[in-house]
């Protein structure tokens, strides 16, 4: 695919408002708007359009189609991996104004919203049933349903909860040519044909649009708590946290927050909650009165014998210590503001009990290059975030940090864990995919990807497809 001359430009830009009146654009500035999501991944799109229906998104792909122009969908633009530039021109298809939460079906468990709905607006529209959407990404206030969809986002409930993929029983996608089908039913289980639903979670819009989406949804826990368990070393952090979870109980959430990324909340808000002479473990726990209560003091049990200190918190309190742990990924500027932290070797994931190997693999690396490294995440299901920063105009610093990326990388596939655990391939970790899935799986997503867009114009470029 090649960019286009200006009279086809002319003419699509007119079939284009055709399809959705004002709600496109072709302006230089615009198009700089949508070049990129939150990673250092970037290219120029030839359009951007606003589809408000799934009839415009059909039309639009089959004017796609027809002239071989590239198609991204694009939510919030709060992805880590380069997922929605448009790295080969083409259209964009902002999303986000198919943002309607189209019916709360509390007797079947169940939503089915639109794509441009935000996550935290989902949650607010289900509180008053006593009901919630679990998956919690650290963009829960800026990040729409198809976003997640597109990259089986998870964040800190996923250790009890589950990531995305547990929670959409249907799907409404417009495929390549314009095609739009059905993935599921409203039944929260079948074992009807090939599972088409869990394709497409996950597929980086890749193989189709999402349109319309069909969730699971789960009752509020009565109750929740928090044990601030401080360590000396990560590494025994995280051995403790293999402890905890061999024990058979199992937190709604269990986060690490290193020294580094302590000092950064302090300088953000100077809370007292939270230690900053130590590696702390977040564990939070939800139900009962009673069954809280008990995991609170099992999991106090096992922290103290190597643990420097053990708290809990609950209430005002425990919201905000969450709060603070949701601004880690924007705060680490605070700590230096000449440096600028570039999301590469951020998302890796391991084995539960990896993972103390894993921290030990990240501060050598950091060690030997001399690179900043913040280390956070959520521990409990092996995921580990690890915030490299620089000084972008620095030359020899981008060395170091692309050599420590692709070091983290491969530390975390020998250890027989992944190079994204949730957010997603893209393009900054494309190089890596057929690594770890294997020649021959990877040869099967191809053809999986060819089969339902033969033409490849959706998201080009991305996931190495």
């Amino acid at each position: 695919m090649t960019r286009l001359t200006e009279i086809v430009m002319m003419n699509i830009l007119q079939e284009l408002k055709e399809i959705v009146g004002d709600r496109v654009s072709a302006s230089p500035g615009e198009m700089c708007c949508y070049a990129g999501d939150a990673s250092q991944v970037v290219g120029l799109p030839d359009f951007v359009v606003r589809p408000e229906s799934t009839g415009q998104v059909s039309r639009i792909l089959r004017l796609c189609s027809e002239h071989l122009i590239p198609a991204v969908a694009r939510g919030a633009g709060t992805g880590l991996a380069g997922g929605c530039s448009p790295v080969r021109g083409g259209i964009v298809l902002d999303m986000s104004g198919m943002n309607r939460i189209l019916e709360i079906d509390i007797e079947n468990q169940q939503a089915i919203v639109e794509p441009g709905v935000i996550a935290e607006k989902l949650n607010s529209a289900l509180k008053p049933y006593g009901f919630f959407f679990p998956p919690d990404p650290g963009s829960l206030a800026m990040c729409t349903i198809g976003g997640m969809i597109s990259y089986n986002s998870s964040g800190m409930r996923s250790v009890k909860y589950g990531t995305v993929r547990n929670y959409v029983l249907d799907l409404e996608v417009v495929l390549a040519d314009g095609r739009v089908i059905h993935t599921g039913k409203k039944v929260l289980k079948s074992s009807a044909g090939y599972d088409l639903t869990r394709l497409f979670v996950g597929s980086e819009g890749t193989l189709g649009i999402i349109t319309r989406a069909g969730l699971k949804i789960a009752p509020m826990p009565r109750t929740r708590k928090l044990v601030l368990a401080c360590f000396d070393e990560a590494e025994n952090a995280g051995r403790t946290v293999i402890r905890i979870f061999s024990s058979g109980i199992t937190p709604s959430a269990c986060e690490i927050l290193d020294r580094t990324t302590l000092q950064v909340l302090k300088l953000c808000d100077p809370m007292p909650a939270i230690p900053e002479d130590g590696d702390v473990i977040l564990f939070e726990v939800d139900g009962t009165e009673s069954s809280t209560s008990e995991a609170v003091r099992q999991i106090s049990e096992i922290c103290q014998p190597t643990a420097k200190s053990v708290r809990i918190a609950d209430g005002p309190e425990m919201d905000g210590i969450w709060a603070a742990r949701r601004l880690v990924g924007a705060a680490i500027s605070r700590l230096d503001p000449m440096k600028t932290r570039i999301y590469m070797g951020e998302d890796v994931g391991v084995p539960i009990k990896e993972i103390p190997a894993l921290i030990k693999k990240v501060q050598q690396i950091a060690a030997k290059l001399d690179i900043p490294a913040m280390k956070y995440g959520h521990i409990g299901d092996g995921n580990l975030h690890v915030a490299l920063f620089i000084d972008v105009m620095n030359k020899e610093q981008w060395e170091k940090l692309l050599l420590a990326a692709d070091k983290i990388h491969r530390a975390a596939m020998e250890l027989g864990g992944t190079v994204s655990s949730e957010h997603g391939i893209g393009l900054a970790r494309a190089e890596y995919l057929p690594e770890q899935v294997g020649t021959e799986a990877f040869s099967v997503m191809q053809s999986i990807k060819k089969a339902l867009d033969p033409k490849g114009i959706l998201n080009p470029g991305k996931m190495g497809l």
